[in-house]
């Protein structure tokens, strides 16, 4: 067997590792609900603007042309569920996403079960937790309690990427800025990209004492104040391995070596989304960065995973749900749940 066959062996076999890790915890915690980013701020409907000055050479997929996308923007917590109704509180420390799913998107898609969406997936971060997949694989072990002090040593690096990544303290999730921090096609580039706000984080008067202080935030912010919020969309283009590397995502592209260039206008207006039927449809979206079009293909062994990994999610769950909804008895016992934000 060739190296290429075995690397490609072995990147399969820890993949199905870590999925399998995933759907027992989701089984434990939940079938129904999101194992990663389960607790939402909210579900909020927007604009993404391609900007009318783009280089010919990235006049592909969505930035084709000059014209506006309708949007439904989540923002989230990552940490997984603790049990049934019960999310981590936004007082604990944590990584926040937002992710980006554009409307109206014609053309063939990587994968089939959208066929009108192209979706952007972001952290507040600008690297992600593990370089490698066995990486990964060996933080299951951890929260599972399965590691030996050997393993926790060699894990090192990615305990001080996670304390980086969630010791930030926010005040309001629409005003921070978020990263891909995995690498993409651009086309025949490759890039990393990232959302700026135009306005800044607001600095709290006091610390906040509510477990759902975020969403109470973004309330406060599109509903009670009416005010609208717009982020740049920016990409930052391959230079070589050693300062901008595929295959390490827990190494930043610094924007001194890739400097960012504003490709898209992200507009999310006042509104009022904190109702039933919004938090409904919250629940039934599935984001993933292969929901896309081969001009934006995710690249790299991290990507490569989380295309199975997500897919796979996503069918337990949904098929869980179905199950449970010719089922009115139990199923009601799943909506009836205490926590109003999940």
């Amino acid at each position: 067997m060739s190296d290429l066959s075995l690397s490609l062996a072995t990147q399969s076999a820890e993949t199905d590792v870590i999925l399998a890790s995933v759907l027992e915890e989701q089984a434990q915690k939940g079938p129904d609900l999101r194992q990663t980013h389960p607790k939402s701020h909210g579900l909020l409907w927007g604009e993404f603007i391609v900007e009318d000055n783009i280089p010919e050479s990235w006049l592909v997929g969505v930035f084709a042309q000059k014209r506006s996308y309708p949007i439904w923007v989540r923002l989230s917590n990552a940490s997984a569920p603790e049990k049934r109704g019960k999310f981590k509180s936004d007082l604990e420390p944590d990584i926040r996403g937002l992710a980006i799913k554009l409307l109206e998107v014609e053309g063939e898609k990587v994968l089939d079960d959208e066929k009108y969406t192209q979706d952007f997936i972001f952290l507040s971060h600008p690297v992600f937790i593990t370089r490698t997949l066995q990486q990964f694989a060996d933080l299951g072990k951890v929260g599972s309690g399965q590691a030996d002090p050997e393993l926790l040593r060699s894990l090192a690096p990615v305990f001080e990427i996670i304390q980086a990544a969630s010791s930030k303290q926010i005040a309001n999730p629409l005003l921070i800025p978020y990263w891909s921090t995995t690498p993409y096609k651009l086309g025949s580039h490759v890039i990393k990209f990232s959302l700026q706000p135009h306005q800044p984080d607001e600095i709290p008067d006091r610390k906040p004492d509510s477990e759902n202080y975020l969403r109470e935030a973004v309330v406060k912010y599109l509903t009670q104040e009416a005010k609208e919020v717009n982020f740049d969309f920016l990409v930052q283009l391959f230079v070589d391995d050693e300062k901008t590397p595929i295959e390490d995502p827990t190494k930043e592209w610094k924007e001194e070596d890739a400097p960012f260039i504003k490709l898209a206008t992200v507009k999310i207006p006042a509104q009022k989304f904190d109702f039933e039927e919004r938090n409904r449809l919250n629940e039934g979206l599935s984001f993933s960065p292969w929901h896309t079009l081969p001009e934006h293909e995710p690249l790299g062994i991290i990507n490569l995973a989380r295309k199975k990994i997500y897919l796979e999610a996503v069918k337990f769950r949904h098929q869980y749900t179905e199950q449970r909804l010719r089922e009115p008895q139990p199923y009601s016992e799943i909506l009836d749940e205490p926590d109003t934000n999940s």
